[in-house]
């Protein structure tokens, strides 16, 4: 087992970065779920501020960098897309 040090610190740091995960994943899942929607106007803003979540949380080491690249690549895809679709 850990020592009761190293698991004060996992929980402490897992607490600190547990709100710009959420965050993150809020905002990717709402701008999928106006992309899906057709709902262009409202999903631009959505997907523009799901890639400030991500910035702040890869950027607060809550996420790795490359993950946070690589959801932000796959949104702007995503809508992208759909717009052409």
């Amino acid at each position: 087992m850990p020592s009761a040090k190293s698991h004060r610190a996992s929980v402490r740091k897992a607490a600190r970065n547990a709100p710009l995960r959420t965050r993150a994943k809020t905002f990717v899942k709402r701008a999928r779920i106006l992309i899906e929607a057709s709902d262009f106007d409202n999903a631009e803003k959505a997907v523009r501020d799901a890639v400030v979540a991500l910035d702040k949380a890869s950027q607060k080491g809550a996420i790795h960098t490359n993950n946070a690249d690589r959801r932000k690549s796959r949104i702007m895809l995503m809508l992208n897309k759909a717009r052409k679709a």
